[in-house]
């Protein structure tokens, strides 16, 4: 979907991106860390042209990115930010509006898109579409940025940020409703944080980089298990991976008796359904197995935060 061949950013002398070239495939998150200066904000903002790379390519669906009118690229590419800016004259509902107007989408068709993102992240429609941002709290108003980056369903989200602001309750909260979004709307997300444990919980795959270089890109286990050098293992410190109920399913047929629950949903969220049931049914998009009691146990002894 997106791919980084020897691509570089220079000011001056210095590269603040260092000849990177990194693959990411449809329907991954994939996440951009590192310690501030290091580059991935730089590397997100290439991709979608609000800063021009200094040498190598960067190709979107196969193509340089260059080879797109830049308006028509930036509306397959929607974008979050931690400053969300929503406009404070417009109602949510217009606010959502204004990439799928420029499209000339009919008005039903915008109405009918907008009520169901809202209604998918928590926001009933009823109550939120005909309010304006200064009714709104800090989480609800990064919610309403989240989806008015999704409102023309592009491919590709770019994310900066965009949880950094809020209290820590706000945060986790967000990043749950971002992942139980991902596993409806399975996009190419890209996003970037400066936190390791967002970025373990999130990222199917994550890239760390250090003084515009990268220095591992891997899943969050393989950054556990192996680290590529003493800077990645500084970096992560004690960090943790919280257990997914994918990785408690075991193979036992599909019974109908038991509840079925997302694949990437955290094991934490499940005790309760746990000590109710004798199994749960583990889906992604179809059965992958079935987790119970002793499958969670027996992930607990090879580590990891559940």
């Amino acid at each position: 979907m997106i791919k980084f061949d020897d691509v570089s950013k220079i000011y001056g002398k210095k590269a603040a991106v260092d000849h990177i070239s990194f693959e990411v495939k449809e329907g991954e998150f994939f996440v951009l860390i590192g310690p501030s200066g290091c580059g991935k904000t730089t590397t997100l903002k290439m991709i979608n042209r609000l800063i021009p790379l200094s040498s190598g390519y960067i190709y979107f669906k196969g193509h340089p990115i260059s080879n797109y009118k830049l308006d028509e690229m930036r509306w397959d590419i929607g974008y979050v930010l931690q400053q969300i800016a929503l406009f404070p004259h417009m109602t949510v509902r217009d606010n959502i509006a204004q990439v799928p107007m420029m499209k000339k989408w009919k008005t039903n068709m915008i109405d009918d898109k907008i009520n169901r993102l809202l209604d998918m992240v928590g926001l009933p429609h009823e109550q939120f579409r005909n309010r304006y941002p200064s009714e709104l709290s800090g989480g609800q108003q990064q919610r309403i940025g989240v989806i008015r980056a999704l409102a023309a369903d592009p491919p590709v989200i770019l994310m900066d940020e965009p949880f950094s602001a809020l209290d820590p309750i706000s945060r986790e909260k967000l990043q749950d409703d971002l992942l139980a979004l991902q596993s409806e709307i399975n996009k190419t997300i890209i996003f970037v944080t400066h936190d390791i444990n967002e970025a373990f919980k999130l990222g199917d795959r994550v890239c760390l980089m250090n003084q515009g270089r990268i220095e591992q890109i891997g899943t969050p286990k393989e950054f556990i298990e192996t680290p590529n050098n003493d800077f990645v293992q500084s970096f992560i410190g004690n960090a943790s991976i919280e257990r997914t109920a994918a990785e408690c399913a075991v193979d036992l047929p599909y019974d109908a008796r038991f509840p079925s629950v997302a694949a990437r949903t955290s094991v934490s969220e499940l005790y309760q359904l746990l000590a109710e049931h004798e199994q749960l049914n583990v889906v992604d998009k179809d059965y992958i197995g079935a987790m119970t009691r002793s499958s969670v146990f027996e992930m607990l002894g090879k580590g990891g935060k559940i």
